[in-house]
């Protein structure tokens, strides 16, 4: 997709649109950032820029529908090599020979011949090595785009030779328009998923929503049962539908959505723009418990959850850890 389809990251997208249509971009590039977050898709837009066939002089994006942009982003065209780890899940020198080969002649059908290295890290040291050259001297008209989540793996020696870009993660509305417009998602679905996807389009695909849904609710209403309670027993009995039926896994999924919404009564406690907060469709919801919960009771509740995940992952009862949480909250 063209980049005015890429949702968030505009002002780095801005850059790199302006600086290639001017002729200014370095052609060793690395797009560093979290996972998930669309630095492939970054790196497919910019060859399609380069080699987009009704782009204007004065036009900074391609047109996204002509035969070469089509074939780009159908990953056909002839001079745009996207270079993946294998079956090993490494990047291997002979993959690395191969399109350091290929950038030997001239375009078959575009202006510029963009290789991009998704997964770069997975490069092994030697394939890594086989590139350095190429990096500092590339050949005319081929452009390299390397694209990591951990771009500190890479030899310094390769950081060196190529200008970095970081991408940044997105926010919640961001993650949640990518899963309703692209994904299908109801706008239920879309902000459970996002709200606990850390700003990534990836993570909140990767997560089974269906649980990610039940876990916030489950979440809102122990927030809501303990929010003026002080006796023991209902305390206790409000805690039973954190532990559940005991899966690990899904008291995981609990601690992490009370934290999303513990993070949101902050914010909310704090008079702080309601666009930060990771569970907006609740803001309602959360508004009416933000009396019950000042910023010492969601800073001790923020402690104790960080000590619930601790517990569970050291194999500690899900029931003794849950009980333990409901008189902390």
């Amino acid at each position: 997709m063209p980049f005015r389809d890429i949702v968030g990251h505009v002002h780095v997208l801005e850059l790199l649109a302006s600086a290639a249509t001017r002729g200014l971009l370095s052609p060793s590039l690395i797009f560093a950032g979290p996972e998930g977050i669309g630095k492939r898709m970054a790196a497919v837009a910019l060859a399609q820029l380069v080699n987009c066939q009704a782009r204007k002089d004065n036009e900074n994006d391609g047109c996204g529908v002509c035969a070469a942009c089509t074939r780009i982003a159908r990953n056909v065209h002839a001079d745009v090599l996207i270079v993946e780890p294998g079956e090993t899940g490494s990047i291997r020198v002979d993959q690395v020979r191969d399109a350091i080969d290929r950038t030997g002649y001239r375009p078959f059908e575009g202006r510029r011949r963009v290789i991009i290295f998704d997964n770069a890290d997975a490069m092994l040291v030697e394939a890594q090595n086989a590139l350095l050259k190429t990096l500092e001297e590339p050949p005319p008209s081929s452009m390299f785009v390397l694209v990591t989540s951990r771009p500190d793996v890479l030899l310094p020696t390769v950081r060196s030779r190529c200008q970095r870009l970081r991408f940044g993660r997105l926010a919640v509305a961001e993650v949640v328009s990518v899963l309703t417009r692209d994904h299908g998602y109801s706008a239920q679905d879309a902000n459970a998923a996002a709200s606990a996807a850390d700003g990534s389009v990836g993570l909140a695909l990767e997560g089974g929503t269906e649980e990610l849904v039940e876990a916030r609710e489950t979440a809102a209403e122990l927030l809501q049962a303990v929010a003026t309670v002080t006796d023991p027993r209902r305390r206790l009995e409000s805690g039973k539908s954190l532990a559940g039926s005991g899966d690990r896994d899904d008291v995981r999924r609990r601690l992490r959505a009370l934290a999303s919404l513990l993070r949101d009564l902050g914010v909310l406690g704090a008079n702080v723009d309601e666009g930060f907060l990771a569970n907006a469709d609740l803001a309602d919801d959360l508004k009416r418990l933000t009396p019950a919960y000042d910023g010492d009771r969601v800073t001790r509740a923020f402690a104790a959850i960080d000590r619930a995940l601790e517990a569970i992952e050291r194999n500690a009862s899900p029931k003794i850890v849950a009980d333990w949480l409901a008189f902390q909250l």
